[in-house]
């Protein structure tokens, strides 16, 4: 069992930044991966940015590569989700997920799920 909390969401005009957290508890797991999912209204849940739960490897959607940084922080349970030079289109709810096995894209594959943050970006 693993609960996930998303933070960090907000209003923001186009350009800015903003930075994501989902404080992972219960279940760690050892193989495992960490998934940055986003859905915008009338839209699918798709994917971001993933992280291992070993080592630091790491995955980008080809719209938020050199923008978005997905990373871990061991000390306090989290994954963050450092979100920079933000535009319109990246307004929507974004979700953290977990689940056992390697990166997966598919929001299909994953086992565990936080309520969303709202992310607005303002032109």
């Amino acid at each position: 069992q693993v609960q996930l909390v998303e933070s960090g969401g907000g209003l923001v005009q186009a350009g800015g930044s903003l930075k994501l957290s989902c404080a992972a508890s219960g279940r760690t797991f050892s193989n495992g991966y960490m998934g940055w999912f986003r859905q915008a209204p009338g839209k699918e849940r798709d994917f971001v940015a993933g992280i291992a739960w070993r080592g630091s490897s790491t995955d980008y959607t080809d719209s938020v590569k050199g923008r978005f940084t997905i990373s871990r922080d061991n000390a306090r349970n989290t994954v963050d989700l450092q979100m920079n030079s933000l535009k319109p289109e990246d307004t929507a709810v974004y979700y953290c997920a977990a689940r056992y096995g390697s990166n997966s894209r598919s929001s299909s594959r994953y086992d565990y799920w936080g309520q969303g943050t709202q992310v607005t970006v303002s032109s």
